[in-house]
């Protein structure tokens, strides 16, 4: 039976849905195929998507045609209902929400191909969230994720982790919220299936990454060996979905995402991918058949973002994770608590383009070389 919207999810003791490994538990033991339980959870492809759409632009704006931002998808009342929020962003900064769902489906719920509603009430978290700011000058940009954990105050739901608010009420209310969170106007939502992370690292011919000793990952009985490996598409998925056997548990598993998406971004630039028009326009198409965005999001005006955006390199954008004061429990929950002041601190650095600035001086706020 589905449950309300007005109702959390039920959770286990570690914060998992009920019955499911959401969180980057243990597998289910139902008896779903396997594939499906990698399907529609780790979403980070989504930044990497639209940040590549970018970046590819770098070898000729003309790769960019109408009929590739046309594939895109629009989700309506994305901002239905909000009016206390902050103000817009000074100069012609922009911040973009990036969402993934925890929503099994066998049909896609994401981009042009959508067969299946993009949020059902009672029915999915937001697996992932990340703030992507594109600073104003258009010489730099910076990721921050949110640990889907975090314990926040959701607007008219009191307090509950962050990644409820989309299942309470849909994608309005995981805006205010994460507005409420850092005085941050969200400009536009972006969410992307599973389907394009997987396709996007195909058309690339892999993500190579570097494991910097043997881990074991008891979830999924896999043993990642030491060295730097060439991960395909479903590979790099098992990556970053990876939380036991590493040190930090899920916030390694957010560096992890991190670490993929800056590894593409590097390829795209520095590969042979912007001298083939074959394969730039086969990276891009594999973007925007996967991508909705909100209805207030024009074709025209997502084409010039992209296009003020083409001198951008991997180099240019900071990645770093909301300041965490570590973890607790409400109830029989584990939560993560957030350290407000210390986060009030990025999220004005961010606002005033000096996320770099802030990264820098915060000893361990960086994305390390190497991860776990």
């Amino acid at each position: 039976m589905s449950q309300s919207p007005d109702e959390p999810t039920s959770t286990t003791d570690d914060g998992r849905t009920s019955g499911d490994d959401r969180a980057g538990g243990e597998p289910s033991t139902t008896t779903r195929p396997r594939g499906h339980r990698t399907l529609r959870r780790v979403l980070i492809g989504l930044v990497a998507c639209f940040l590549v759409l970018a970046l590819a632009l770098a070898g000729g704006a003309w790769y960019l045609q109408d009929r590739l931002v046309d594939q895109v998808d629009r989700v309506d009342d994305a901002f239905a209902g909000l009016t206390d929020r902050p103000a817009p962003a000074t100069g012609d900064g922009v911040n973009i929400l990036l969402m993934g769902t925890d929503r099994r489906s066998d049909e896609p719920t994401t981009g042009n191909d959508a067969a299946a509603p993009t949020w059902l009430p009672g029915e999915q978290r937001t697996d992932s969230l990340m703030v992507l700011h594109i600073d104003g000058d258009r010489e730099g940009a910076s990721v921050v994720s949110i640990p889907r954990d975090s314990w926040v105050t959701i607007p008219g739901h009191g307090a509950n982790k962050i990644n409820a608010a989309f299942s309470f009420a849909g994608p309005s209310l995981a805006v205010e919220t994460v507005e409420q969170l850092t005085n941050l106007r969200m400009d536009h939502i972006a969410i992307i299936d599973w389907d394009g992370f997987r396709e996007l690292t195909d058309e690339l011919g892999g993500v190579t990454v570097t494991v910097p000793e043997d881990v074991y990952d008891s979830a999924r009985d896999k043993t990642w060996e030491a060295g730097e490996r060439r991960m395909d598409g479903e590979e790099a998925l098992l990556y970053v979905r990876q939380r036991y056997g590493l040190p930090g548990g899920d916030f390694d598993r957010i560096k992890r995402q991190q670490n993929v998406i800056r590894a593409l971004m590097g390829q795209t630039l520095s590969g042979d991918t912007l001298s083939s028009p074959t394969k730039a326009y086969g990276v891009l198409s594999a973007v925007t058949k996967h991508l909705t965005v909100d209805s207030e999001w024009s074709t025209g005006d997502m084409r010039g973002l992209v296009l003020s955006m083409r001198n951008l390199r991997a180099g240019d954008v900071t990645f770093t994770t909301v300041p965490v004061k570590g973890t607790g429990r409400e109830g029989k929950q584990s939560v993560v608590r957030l350290d407000r002041d210390k986060g009030r601190e990025l999220w004005g650095a961010v606002s005033e383009d000096r996320a770099r600035e802030w990264v820098d001086a915060n000893p361990g706020a960086a994305l390390p070389a190497t991860v776990s």
